[in-house]
């Protein structure tokens, strides 16, 4: 909608009429006086000839014009919510070559852990609003994908977009925490928060867990680690179907270590509804920003008007200079 900044100005849009429309006494004292050439259409009679009412009316819309621009119109838009800065979540998944294990069940479906993964995290992903999220991933080393951002459309595309093998077929747990950590360190005052999901043990990378652990203690990150895998699967043979664990690999001492350390949380999700639930805890526990700023752009209007009215008193400069007006004057 349109907001004037300084409104009490249009009170001076009348002040040409109420100076036109004297009390007689006062024009009477004034008739003498030679009046301009600009309102020479006005009789001596007071009343205006009808063949130049046409420059009143071109100079009185000029005056609204300018009383309008000096008024300072502004579109006022609609509310735009600005998030806080208040929490920084750095997001780091396991690419390892056991993630494409198929031990998942996601809508009567089955499915590899990876793409259970990029369903259920993606919806979390989706939720935190007003947080700002990077994601990490990592195998043989790790890797940023998406560095910090409010841009979370772009934070689960790049999910999205991950394929097993990318980033090779090991587990460098610590070098993901190590990298988080240092991203981390960019930011000066924010709540870290490091959600680290995998389904295995450290077994590459130049820094090991403990390491890691004790940087991020060292920069105040909480750090939620979750283990992902099923511990029972049906598993077919020569010999017929057996029972495995497919999570055997999974160091679960280590993540609860990573976790109770930095003041954080392990969980494990051995299938679909528990990642959900889990999810759902880490709301409660990190809740998204409630107090967010609201803001309403203000786009200036004043240039229309006044251009408006400096093109109307330029056409009328033209028009009272023309040619034939200069020899009837004569």
């Amino acid at each position: 909608m349109i907001h004037f900044q300084w409104p009490w100005l249009l009170l001076v849009l009348p002040l040409p009429l109420l100076v036109y429309w004297l009390p007689a006494k006062n024009k009477a004292t004034t008739a003498a006086l030679k009046m301009p050439y600009l309102v020479s259409g006005l009789s001596t009679s007071g009343q205006v000839e009808h063949k130049n009412r046409a420059p009143l009316i071109i100079l009185s819309l000029i005056w609204c014009l300018v009383v309008l621009a000096v008024s300072r119109p502004q579109w006022l838009g609609e509310a735009i919510d600005i998030p806080t800065e208040g929490r920084e979540m750095m997001i780091a998944v396991d690419l390892s070559g056991s993630m494409q294990v198929e031990d998942m069940n996601l809508n009567g479906r089955t499915m590899n852990r990876l793409e259970m993964l990029k369903v259920l995290l993606g919806e979390f992903i989706d939720d935190r609003v007003g947080d700002r999220l990077g994601l990490i991933l990592f195998g043989d080393d790790a890797y940023m994908q998406t560095p910090m951002t409010f841009d979370r459309k772009t934070v689960r595309q790049m999910l999205d977009e991950t394929v097993l093998g990318l980033v090779g077929k090991k587990t460098a747990i610590g070098d993901a925490i190590a990298l988080a950590v240092k991203r981390f360190d960019e930011k000066k005052e924010s709540n870290r928060v490091l959600l680290l999901l995998t389904d295995g043990q450290n077994t590459a990378g130049k820094i090991s867990p403990e390491q890691s652990l004790e940087l991020a203690i060292a920069k105040d990150i909480t750090i939620y680690t979750i283990g992902i895998g099923a511990d029972v699967m049906l598993q077919k043979s020569l010999f017929g179907t057996r029972q495995v664990n497919p999570s055997s690999e999974l160091d679960e001492g280590t993540l609860q270590k990573l976790a109770k350390e930095t003041g954080g949380r392990y969980f494990r999700a051995r299938d679909s509804q528990s990642m959900t639930a889990i999810y759902q805890l880490l709301d409660q526990l990190e809740p998204v920003e409630q107090d967010h700023q609201q803001m309403r752009p203000l786009s200036a209007l004043f240039q229309f008007p006044l251009a408006a009215a400096m093109l109307l008193a330029f056409l009328y400069f033209l028009w009272l200079n023309r040619p034939s007006h200069i020899w009837q004057r004569g």
